[in-house]
């Protein structure tokens, strides 16, 4: 249900082939995380000089903010090919046989949810990244004997929204580790703007602040806005996007002033109406509004509360004053217990 919300930072289905299309190719025109592309920059031109594979790579942080784009770019900037699969399709150690001998030398293996590789898989992938080797077990019982093959030596990018989740023998194998932050209005409006110029789209200066002010701080969010709202101006306008056009499909699709949508709000509302404004556990949360834990706790949480509309406590989770405010109730101040 949560992933036709237009502020769903999950990829839609029939939505890849369209966003391919917009992701910039080279480095210099991939916009924001500039911490991490200065730094790739060295690495990756290092490693042309010495004509050496780029050393393992690990990406980590939330959901949409352009790694998948990023592990694109480094092959295509290295000059090599890129295979790219996720943890949960690698069900077996021999599909991930199939894939690292298929490799050529320097080419990159991009794993999406690399936390969620099963841990038979995950042991296989030590060798096959530290030795470039892959031990195989030939036969059952007394008559097994195990072979080693040689594999080429190929870049591993891993992708996670769960740093934490990883084991420390495999986060220890990534010889570059880059954390992805939320992005800027202002990072936000330029990505908007080249979108809207790979789309054939007019569209103004105020109507491209307000679409990144409420794009959740997520380049997928803001792209997918503007096609939304690129239809509403089309149908309901003169096929320009202006302020009016704009304000009137947000609303439309429910998307409040600050990136909210319904059930970010049922949240909020859920826990001050049900639970007195918290604490409240996450579970409870969940089961209160029919949603997957999951949904809330990768998806809408954290937004809300870099917002400083929600906030943990041991206890549970607790609407913020902000939060409150926001939806028009009045604040009432907790005694501590």
């Amino acid at each position: 249900m949560s992933d036709e919300r237009i502020t769903s930072v999950n990829m839609k289905q029939g939505e890849l082939r369209n966003e391919v299309n917009l992701r910039p190719q080279t480095l210099d025109a991939y916009i924001g995380q500039q911490g991490v592309k200065d730094n790739l920059k060295i690495f990756i031109e290092a490693a042309k000089l010495r004509g050496e594979a780029l050393d393992h790579v690990l990406f980590y942080g939330p959901p949409g903010l352009g790694k998948t784009t990023l592990a694109g770019i480094i092959a295509n900037e290295l000059g090599v090919n890129i295979k790219i699969t996720s943890g949960p399709a690698i069900g077996r150690a021999g599909d991930l046989a199939a894939i690292l001998t298929n490799l050529s030398d320097n080419d990159v293996l991009f794993i999406d949810e690399i936390h969620r590789l099963n841990r038979s898989v995950e042991e296989v992938l030590y060798s096959a990244m530290e030795d470039f080797a892959l031990d195989i077990v030939i036969g059952k019982g007394p008559s097994a004997r195990s072979i080693r093959l040689d594999l080429a030596k190929f870049t591993l990018i891993g992708a996670t929204t769960r740093a934490g989740s990883l084991s420390a023998p495999l986060r220890d194998r990534f010889g570059v580790i880059s954390k992805f932050e939320l992005y800027t209005d202002k990072e936000l409006k330029n990505i908007l703007n080249r979108t809207a110029g790979v789309l054939g789209v007019s569209i103004d200066e105020e109507s491209l602040g307000e679409m990144a002010r409420r794009s959740r701080g997520t380049p997928r969010v803001a792209n997918r806005m503007l096609k939304r709202i690129r239809d509403f101006s089309q149908v309901k306008g003169n096929g320009r996007i202006d302020i009016n056009i704009t304000k009137e499909g947000l609303k439309a699709l429910g998307v409040d002033e600050l990136g909210l949508e319904r059930l970010d709000r049922d949240i909020l509302t859920t826990i001050i109406e049900r639970f007195k404004g918290g604490p409240v556990g996450i579970d409870t949360i969940a089961a209160s509004l029919g949603e997957e834990r999951v949904t809330i706790e990768d998806v809408q949480e954290p937004f809300l509360i870099q917002s400083g509309l929600l906030y943990r406590t041991p206890k549970g989770r607790m609407v913020s004053s902000l939060g409150y405010a926001h939806l028009g109730l009045e604040y009432v101040e907790k005694e501590e217990d």
